[in-house]
């Protein structure tokens, strides 16, 4: 029980705050969801599908889930925006996981019951207004965060037994049936976390470049074992039991993506853009590290769909502990989770890195970033929480006001949204119409009599 109910305490937390005025908020239509609802209607009595080149092209994976949505609720807004919500709050549960293991249940160094740092850390994740405004509307940003997410816990999970291997290299005396049970355990999370990169690749474009986190961990792992002359055939079967799932996953997209191009690819990443000169490019790349570094503390995203104009993806409180906790992380790089976090961060970032000027900052595109900047942040709440064990002061007063000036971040943030971001959504959400007529219209932008 002491497992399951912060499990479920996060899931009642998450449905409550993403589901809150959930048809209200935002009241309206963004042109994009009636495309999205166009696309999805017209994958119904038909073979299936890899990709459309309905709403400026897309893989249809997501697009099969509202379909089964519209087809069960009706269609609606809320049968519209149900699937993000659904993995808005997946998501949250899939990051508790992995925190679970990142930090081993570790717990604030107080007598008092106070809730352990995973929780508090995914708290902090869900609280966030980057985070929630995606899981509130049909955009596809919260399905590829629960998909990679799940490939990263099972790879996690795998990754217990692969160290074995690695450190023993044969069954110990007396345990062969017991070693074959962990060999056994240790594939199968391997082909889930395969099997789930592979669906991140189905899913929303910069999805498309996340295997090659889950693949440098296991191109990591037998590059230590040779150095280490540990090498073994179950080195080899771990990396190979990972890739083949993933690709038979792929297959479809890629054959389709072979005989049709990507247009958003080819739209958007002006390095592929063999009209600029080299300089050109390496300016524009300049441009959109300086506007991508902004957008976490100084200026966001301007789009008022994807935030409150201009005000920073992080909030002063959230700012100050990430910009520690990613200094932590790269001081102590050599630690696998800091090693595996850093690598998701910049994975994350690297398709905004390739897109125009124009278009960043952009905290659609860079939003499977969430999890690695709140890693970050917990970094230091669990540093913090070592440090305190080890100082004569008192403990539950520095725990208590950690704990304190983590709520106060969670209520600024869930505050800001809720009064602030709200009111903005009427003038960003420009249709007007009823779902059921919006994807009737030659022209949804017809004023409402």
């Amino acid at each position: 029980m002491k497992k399951v109910i912060p499990i479920i305490i996060l899931t009642i937390i998450s449905a409550l705050f993403i589901f809150y005025r959930f048809i209200d908020i935002p009241k309206y239509l963004a042109y994009d969801e009636v495309e999205f609802a166009k696309l999805a209607l017209s994958l119904q009595n038909k073979p299936y599908t890899p990709y459309s080149s309905l709403a400026t092209g897309h893989s249809t994976l997501y697009f099969y889930i509202i379909l089964f949505s519209l087809k069960t609720f009706g269609i609606n807004v809320f049968a519209l925006r149900f699937p993000a919500a659904i993995f808005g709050i997946l998501s949250v549960i899939m990051f508790y996981l992995i925190m679970q293991k990142v930090f081993k249940q570790q717990k604030l160094p107080t007598p008092y019951p106070l809730p352990p740092t995973p929780f508090l850390i995914t708290l902090i994740l869900l609280s966030s207004r980057w985070f929630l405004n995606f899981a509130r509307f049909s955009f596809e940003a919260t399905f590829l965060l629960f998909l990679e997410l799940t490939s990263i816990y099972f790879l996690l999970m795998a990754n217990a037994q692969i160290t074995n291997f690695l450190r023993l290299g044969i069954p110990p005396k007396g345990e062969g049936s017991h070693w074959r049970q962990k060999i056994s355990l240790s594939s199968i999370n391997l082909i889930l976390s395969g099997l789930f990169a592979g669906l991140a690749f189905l899913s929303y474009t910069p999805g498309r470049i996340f295997f090659l986190l889950p693949l440098s961990f296991l191109v990591f792992k037998l590059v230590n074992s040779l150095t280490r002359k540990q090498f073994n055939n179950v080195t080899m079967k771990q990396f190979f039991i990972f890739i083949i799932p993933f690709i038979i996953i792929i297959t479809p997209l890629t054959i389709s993506l072979l005989t049709k191009q990507d247009s958003r690819i080819d739209k958007l990443f002006f390095w592929r853009n063999h009209e600029m000169t080299i300089n050109e490019k390496i300016i524009g790349t300049a441009n959109n590290v300086k506007t991508i570094t902004l957008m976490f503390f100084v200026k966001g995203d301007m789009n008022g769909k994807h935030n409150y104009p201009g005000k920073p993806a992080l909030n002063s409180i959230l700012g100050i502990l990430f910009v520690i906790g990613l200094l932590i992380s790269i001081k102590n790089y050599k630690d696998l989770y800091n090693k595996l976090f850093l690598v998701y961060f910049f994975i994350s970032i690297f398709p905004s890195l390739a897109i125009y000027p124009w278009e960043n900052p952009s905290m659609l595109r860079t939003f499977t970033v969430i999890p690695s900047v709140v890693y970050f942040i917990g970094n230091v709440i669990y540093h913090l929480s070592s440090i305190v064990q080890r100082w004569s002061i008192n403990k539950t007063f520095v725990s208590c006001f950690l704990f304190l000036v983590i709520l106060f971040s969670c209520f600024y943030e869930f505050r800001t949204y809720f009064k602030y971001q709200a009111p903005v959504f009427e003038h960003s959400f420009e249709i007007r119409h009823p779902l059921k007529k919006a994807i009737k219209m030659k022209n949804i932008y017809e004023k409402v009599p």
